[in-house]
């Protein structure tokens, strides 16, 4: 991820953040020296951008192929209408749906770009009719398929 500069942030949170956003497991000990401070300070410094909301949280990075889920797929999404109660009907609907990875709502010429990861073509078909096509206010709907990811 790309840290820009803050006014609020100096170089050793700069530093901080740059090394948890590649290594989140990384112990405190090793983090501190890499940074250039003791152990304390840099905890500190931790919790501080933790707490004030810079760091949301650490998580596990899963192997998608170990799991059965190698398709990627990119879902545009147009509504029928857009009003705001049409629009937080659709993102809790999305939010409830452990089959869409990410969804973006997005200016342009459709109104949400989709991530969803599969087994295959197959089984997106299936997720398609039963979940993405009965998401509240879905007019229609583009698949773009992935051929490999080159950065995630």
């Amino acid at each position: 991820m790309l840290i820009e500069k803050n006014s609020q942030l100096d170089r050793h949170d700069l530093k901080i953040l740059r090394i948890l956003s590649r290594e989140g497991r990384i112990p405190v000990t090793e983090l501190s020296a890499r940074v250039g401070l003791s152990k304390t300070p840099c905890q500190v410094r931790m919790k501080r951008l933790i707490s004030e909301g810079y760091i949301q949280g650490f998580r596990a990075i899963l192997d998608p192929s170990k799991l059965g889920v190698e398709q990627v797929v990119f879902v545009e999404v147009s509504l029928k209408i857009t009003t705001e109660a049409a629009l937080t009907e659709f993102n809790e609907a999305v939010q409830r749906a452990p089959e869409v990875e990410q969804c973006h709502m997005i200016a342009g010429a459709f109104d949400y770009l989709l991530k969803l990861r599969t087994k295959d073509m197959r089984s997106y078909r299936e997720i398609l009719g039963r979940v993405v096509s009965t998401l509240p206010h879905v007019d229609s709907t583009s698949t773009h398929v992935s051929m490999q990811s080159v950065k995630d």
